[in-house]
């Protein structure tokens, strides 16, 4: 979450305040008289521009594909059943089962990719993806079905790292918007799977349409050496010099320029907080002392009950479980009708 920080201003030095986020945290330091600026000030003098309309068709499309894989659930399960003979519980434990394996990768790779790296991030969720959603249309019997459409889930529950990754690379003002504009590659998806089911299985079987479905994820694995680490993620780990060259490489890109000065990591600025407060930083306070304590991952799950976060960690469970609550709806509703 982006912090306003005061400049500090020496004696013979006086720096206007600005309002903007980008504004407030540029200053001097003391020692060295030297105008310093964070990712977020890059990212904001940047601009939005070519460079993040490149990285909105990857991160698009992994959510795409996500998008397809939870859909076909709706067209293989009644013509799997048909075909082995199923019974209606061995029909939906095929849902079941991707569902819980998004429960166990949606905390695991949130945790991979702030210990190893956004790209590393997903590149483990593509890989597991798509090479589970492949093998599924090889499988011999059902309970091997049931084994790879769980590891799907798996791979399905990092989706949240490409819209992380994606938001990293946009300005401060503009994130509101595009995560609206990212949120449209799920909607696409969703009806491009529903249009290739309706061609697919009545020509072919359900074995082509799983093959065909797990192409999106696939073809992310070709672009994946161009795809750039997140800046933000190589500043918090103190990795300033190749966050630089990934800035100087956006504001190339969109022919802009990075604001005067040397760029400095988030986390350094951070330790000024308490001598520079914002409006922003109580929301954090309570509960910093306890992440510097423990690193672990538990921690940061804890961070999401704090006094200050709590009633915005419920009220989007409410939002997703509301939404969980229309997709199975709609199925039982598909269900009862056929």
């Amino acid at each position: 979450m982006p912090v306003n920080y005061q400049p500090i201003v020496d004696d013979e030095t006086s720096i206007p305040t600005s309002s903007s986020s980008s504004s407030s945290r540029r200053r001097k330091m003391d020692d060295e008289n030297q105008l310093v600026y964070t990712v977020d000030d890059a990212l904001t003098s940047a601009g939005f521009g070519k460079f993040q309309f490149l990285v909105l068709a990857y991160a698009g499309l992994g959510w795409f594909a996500e998008a397809m894989e939870i859909m076909i659930l709706s067209f293989v399960g009644p013509v799997v059943k048909s075909q082995w003979n199923l019974s209606s519980t061995q029909e939906s434990l095929l849902s079941t089962v991707v569902f819980a394996g998004m429960l166990v990768g949606a905390y695991s790779w949130g945790l991979f990719s702030d210990y190893c790296g956004r790209r590393k991030g997903f590149l483990g969720i593509t890989i597991i993806t798509s090479a589970a959603g492949l093998l599924s249309t090889f499988s011999p019997n059902y309970v091997s079905l049931l084994i790879l459409r769980c590891l799907v889930g798996v791979g399905l529950g990092g989706g949240p790292v490409f819209s992380s990754w994606f938001l990293e690379f946009v300005p401060a003002s503009h994130r509101g918007t595009w995560m609206v504009v990212f949120s449209t590659f799920w909607t696409f998806g969703t009806i491009f799977e529903a249009a290739l089911a309706w061609i697919v299985l009545p020509r072919l079987n359900w074995r082509w349409l799983l093959a065909i479905s797990s192409l999106p994820s696939i073809a992310q694995l070709f672009f994946y050496c161009i795809v750039p680490e997140s800046p933000r993620y190589l500043s918090m780990k103190g990795r300033i010099t190749e966050a630089h060259n990934i800035l100087e490489k956006i504001a190339q890109l969109n022919q802009s320029k990075l604001p005067p000065g040397v760029l400095v990591s988030d986390s350094t600025i951070g330790l000024d907080e308490e001598s520079a407060p914002s409006k922003y930083t109580p929301l954090l306070s309570s509960t910093r002392k306890l992440l510097s304590d423990c690193k672990s991952g538990f921690s940061s799950f804890v961070m999401l009950f704090s006094s200050k976060l709590t009633r915005t960690t419920l009220l989007l469970w409410l939002l997703f479980f509301g939404k969980c609550i229309l997709l199975l709806w709609y199925h039982i509703a598909d269900f009862g009708a056929k």
